[in-house]
């Protein structure tokens, strides 16, 4: 196949922490990634927040941010996302603007509102963040003044972000974030790689409400996909049984630390296979040539703009490989 446009490839980390590692060997390892996929050509290399997860080291995102963007050189690293109704906008700001500071040209600030973890955790992090979460517009065209130059006459200044260049996103799951996207003329990224039931919906409104903007001219969507990559299809579906079993611990609430892949996937999988299923719609599974044939499929159905790849795979060694073989799958695709 031939890809109709250009498409860029970016990668979402969740620094995961499997059986047998820490969270320091977690943090090691995406940076290691974040090394590769530079390599490889991927756009950009984001940072989820989580919050009291055992298998997330990436609950202090912006601080991991700036080791990504220490130990690469050109890959573009931001979040996917700040949770905003977790901080103060004013934090925000001074954070990525010092980021900013740091490595001109290299950071994005996607913004989300859910928690990012349970609801005993998120009052934690913040007593009124339900307030917070409704005031949600508002507190991102608060974080739009702390970084623009005008806010220089403003009695409440953010020094480092004033001025700089970090393109704002809007991160979602339903057809709200679609909705407020549009009407703010910021670029979308879909979390499609767990929440994919309203994806062609929430994209068709955003396109269609979208608002040019001085940071955007047009709408720009960007999707989240699950990749597993492999020498063949076999051995991706045997890989992807890590994936399976990360996801009915979410559904069960029966969280782990990222398990190896197995033969027999746990008894009660049956039960629950449907809904982990639903959640892993928009995954790509399988060899090169399958891989291909679903991308393909996938950008003719959405025709977004970018695809940001997760990648739960237990080995380090055999996850970096599957970003390698998405990337050539890529690579063939847009020659021809």
């Amino acid at each position: 196949m031939t890809l109709q446009k250009d498409i860029a490839f970016s990668v979402l980390d969740l620094a995961p922490v499997t059986e047998g590692s820490t969270p320091a060997e977690a943090l090691r390892n995406s940076l290691d990634l974040a090394q590769h996929v530079e390599q490889f050509g991927y756009r950009r290399f984001w940072v989820a927040e989580h919050h009291n997860m055992i298998n997330v080291a990436s609950a202090a995102t912006s601080v991991i941010i700036g080791y990504i963007a220490q130990g690469t050189s050109s890959i573009r690293v931001g979040s996917g996302g700040i949770m905003l109704p977790n901080h103060s906008p004013l934090i925000v700001s001074e954070q990525f603007g010092t980021l900013a500071s740091l490595y001109p040209g290299r950071i994005d600030l996607g913004l989300g509102r859910a928690p990012g973890t349970d609801p005993v955790t998120a009052r934690e992090i913040r007593s009124d963040r339900n307030a917070a979460v409704h005031d949600f517009p508002d507190e991102v065209r608060k974080l739009q003044r702390y970084f623009s130059e005008d806010n220089r006459t403003g009695v409440v200044r953010s020094i480092l972000a004033e001025g700089t260049d970090v393109p704002f996103w809007i991160l979602g799951s339903s057809t709200d974030s679609a909705y407020l996207a549009a009407e703010m003329g910021l670029p979308y990224a879909f979390a499609s790689h767990f929440a994919p039931g309203q994806l062609l919906e929430a994209i068709a409104i955003y396109r269609a409400n979208f608002k040019t903007s001085p940071q955007l001219a047009e709408p720009y969507v960007m999707i989240g996909v699950n990749v597993v990559a492999c020498e063949t299809d076999a051995e991706a579906l045997k890989q992807a049984t890590t994936m399976q079993q990360l996801f009915l611990g979410v559904i069960t609430g029966n969280r782990q630390l990222v398990q190896p892949p197995v033969e027999q996937l746990p008894g009660n999988w049956a039960y629950y296979q449907a809904a982990v299923e639903q959640m892993t719609a928009c995954s790509l599974i399988g060899g090169k040539t399958k891989i291909e044939t679903d991308l393909k499929g996938l950008l003719e159905l959405t025709q977004a703009d970018e695809v940001m790849t997760v990648s739960h795979i237990y080995n380090h060694e055999a996850r970096i490989n599957s970003f390698r073989l998405f990337a050539e799958v890529c690579a063939d695709a847009a020659v021809g």
